[in-house]
């Protein structure tokens, strides 16, 4: 399996390259969500990694890294940043969801110059966590996480589609998702995400009950030129519900601006 080293902690990532690569289109780098890992993003790696070098990272304490997670989003930032530089990936597409959205942005305000472009799904300018979900992590990790998995999905969606989730999500440790959620309850680029000036892809499901339709038209309207694609009949997992209509959105954004 490829890693990358960064610092102490080996970074495990997974990676679809065309044959022959199209080496003049920016790669694209995708980033997951609290407690989860690159398996979120395969069906956009197999339909976006066709054209273009197309990585998938498992952050700290995620996937098949080592580490115990981070509780700041800014710590997350700068491995990922050593990550984009030991991969010397130029000018790369930074995709993030949820908390790595957050990365995302974090990236976008501090470090625009790495990038080409970003696109930030299910994900917002501020993320607060409700305290009952911390105290049910304390109480009962197994209920809070399959309650998580439910308000993550569309309303009506299948029982045991939710409860595969849960497993997904259950293998990160508890300590690690803790670590993550209190990284996202302190995230807070409200008024710092004007600054961003990069090309911006803005992508929500119009059924999301954890980031819901208001923080994705917030960032499109604080982020100058950015596009925002609502998907229809998908919650927080969009590219889980709707990966065909998530890739095809990407790739054309990218296709528009040249990437």
């Amino acid at each position: 399996m490829p890693y990358v080293q960064v610092g102490c902690t080996r970074i495990h990532f997974v990676e679809q390259c065309p044959n022959p690569a199209a080496t003049h289109l920016s790669p694209i780098v995708f980033i997951h969500g609290a407690g989860g890992s690159h398996q979120v993003w395969l069906q956009q790696l197999r339909i976006l990694g066709r054209r273009r070098k197309a990585i998938a990272i498992d952050l700290p304490g995620h996937g098949d890294s080592n580490g115990s997670g981070a509780d700041r989003i800014e710590v997350y930032r700068d491995i990922v940043v050593e990550c984009v530089r030991a991969l010397d990936l130029q000018r790369s597409v930074v995709v993030g969801h949820s908390m790595g959205g957050a990365i995302a942005q974090s990236i976008a305000v501090g470090s625009p110059g790495l990038l080409a472009a970003i696109v930030l799904i299910g994900t917002g300018a501020r993320l607060r966590i409700h305290p009952k979900i911390f105290a049910g992590l304390q109480d009962d990790v197994r209920q809070t996480v399959g309650m998580i998995a439910a308000w993550a999905r569309a309303a009506g969606t299948p029982a045991e589609v939710i409860s595969q989730d849960a497993d997904a999500m259950l293998r990160t440790p508890a300590s690690v998702i803790e670590n993550d959620l209190r990284a996202c309850d302190a995230f807070d680029l409200m008024e710092q995400v004007k600054m961003i000036t990069l090309p911006t892809l803005v992508i929500g499901g119009a059924e999301d009950r954890m980031t819901p339709s208001a923080y994705a038209k917030y960032l499109h309207q604080q982020i100058s030129g950015s596009q925002l694609l609502s998907i229809p009949d998908a919650g927080h997992m969009v590219m889980f519900e709707r990966p065909d209509e998530v890739s095809r959105g990407i790739e054309d954004f990218l296709d528009q601006q040249g990437c």
